[in-house]
């Protein structure tokens, strides 16, 4: 079995990547570290840049994962700062902003940073919605009780959320990747 160490400070995301390695019999393991995160505006460079920091820290191969909101017509936004918008406005914020537009199309996007021990390999999943007209749902965080797909907002799902999400769509091309080496 493979074996590799997901550095993350959020338990639901550990245990969801721990569940979904299985699949892939890759065994995964968890470390809480804190870290600064740069900014910017490429979710990818982001990933890449924070793994590489890591790199310092850590002697055995390891993950992370970062993930943001995307709207369509806010230009993206909040994009790779969805975390900063997220504690700042909440998803209350997101819903003002988007008063009175009719295009709530919207993506999820996440990326993975994995690095070997020699250099870093990125992957990305990404789930296609929109936003809702309000917030609907208990279950999830975040962006969640906003972000509708095929009619419901991921907090309605509950972890029925986990089979679409882009979380789990980078973890499984990172999965698969990593059990067929």
């Amino acid at each position: 079995m493979v074996e590799v160490i997901f550095i993350t400070s959020n338990e639901s995301k550990y245990r969801e990547a721990r569940k979904i390695g299985e699949k892939y019999g890759v065994n995964v393991g968890w470390i809480q570290l804190e870290y600064l995160e740069p900014q910017g505006n490429d979710l990818r460079e982001i990933a890449k840049l924070s793994a590489e920091m890591l790199t310092k820290k850590m002697d055995s191969p390891f993950f992370i994962e970062d993930s943001g909101l995307f709207i369509k017509a806010l230009n993206g936004f909040p994009g790779p700062y969805s975390s900063y918008v997220f504690k700042t406005i909440g998803n209350e914020g997101i819903i003002k902003l988007m008063d009175g537009i009719e295009d709530r199309t919207a993506f999820f996007m996440a990326i993975i940073a994995y690095w070997d021990g020699n250099k870093i390999k990125l992957f990305e999943g990404k789930v296609e919605g929109k936003i809702a007209n309000e917030i609907r749902g208990t279950g999830g965080f975040g962006y969640d009780p906003i972000f509708e797909y095929e009619g419901r907002t991921f907090a309605e799902m509950g972890d029925e959320k986990n089979e679409y999400s882009h979380r789990r769509r980078a973890l499984e091309s990172f999965f698969k990747w990593l059990s067929e080496r």
